[in-house]
């Protein structure tokens, strides 16, 4: 008798505990649910083909797009992407190969606190290293702005992929004749790319919606550029700018750009989980 009712106070406490994790996890999920929904709802009204086509026109114009902020976007990214991404991963496999050595040790504590610092320091770094130097703003400026930003990411996704990497294979390539340099190359680093590729979708994904660096950097543009030593718009300076406008056409701009952007991370946080999965 004692042993059943054991048995059925720990099936209740099980079900009890099951349904105070589904309440919280469903607090969690809503306020994302409600602020996609609110997004959705303002933002989707926006969408059209002179949204993506057209620049911004004047204040008392009908119409517009926000082409030269995606292409701006694109360009930050992409110069982001340069320096960053190569950069992690060299310092992500020395870290994983140097485990225990002193430099690895301080190489990471960087890593770490890169990892911390705020977003705007970032920025007027960009601004004190590049912009000054350079006499202007530009997409290169804001480009480096964001690289630093992304770097830390891309490392610690490198260095505790390869980790997880068994040594098994590694010992076998090099048991096998082949140089060392080729057994990171052409075993390692394939063992481990999905791992990669999903820390690189997420930093990307994190630097997409940043604002306060570009705008020490990339400063805004409401002409289409395409030069990267010229300033550039973006998406977050566009929706800063035009959100906090008294004209009724920018907003609705900035919430087509909310939405634009909100859908572009939401893209790369999944495909990360699914690169993660497989």
């Amino acid at each position: 008798m004692k042993l059943k009712n054991s048995l059925k106070s720990r099936l209740a406490k099980d079900v009890a505990f099951k349904i105070v994790v589904g309440v919280l996890s469903a607090m969690l999920i809503l306020p994302l649910l409600f602020i996609l929904f609110y997004i959705v709802k303002h933002g989707s009204a926006s969408f059209s083909w002179g949204f993506f086509t057209q620049t911004p026109v004047q204040v008392g114009e009908t119409g517009g797009g926000v082409s030269n902020a995606i292409i701006g976007t694109l360009m930050l990214i992409g110069t982001a992407s340069v320096f960053a991404i190569p950069l992690g991963i060299l310092i992500g496999i020395y870290l994983s190969e140097n485990r225990q050595s002193k430099v690895a040790e301080f190489t990471r504590l960087c890593v770490d606190t890169l990892q911390g610092v705020p977003s705007i320091v970032m920025g007027i770094i960009a601004y004190a290293w590049i912009v000054m130097p350079m006499g202007g703003f530009s997409a290169f400026s804001g480009g480096v702005a964001l690289a630093i930003m992304m770097l830390p990411i891309v490392t610690k996704s490198t260095e505790e992929t390869l980790i997880l990497v068994p040594d098994s294979l590694k010992e076998a390539s090099l048991a096998l004749g082949v140089p060392y340099h080729s057994t990171i190359l052409k075993v390692v680093l394939p063992a481990g790319k999905s791992g990669i590729m999903s820390g690189i979708l997420l930093g990307v994904a994190r630097v997409s919606g940043e604002t306060a660096p570009l705008l020490f950097t990339a400063f805004g543009n409401p002409f289409m550029a395409t030069n990267l030593f010229k300033p550039v718009n973006s998406l977050p300076l566009l929706i800063f700018n035009y959100a906090t406008s008294p004209y009724e056409d920018w907003q609705t701009l900035a919430w087509g750009a909310s939405l634009l952007l909100v859908l572009f991370v939401l893209s790369l946080s999944i495909l990360a989980k699914v690169m993660v999965k497989k």
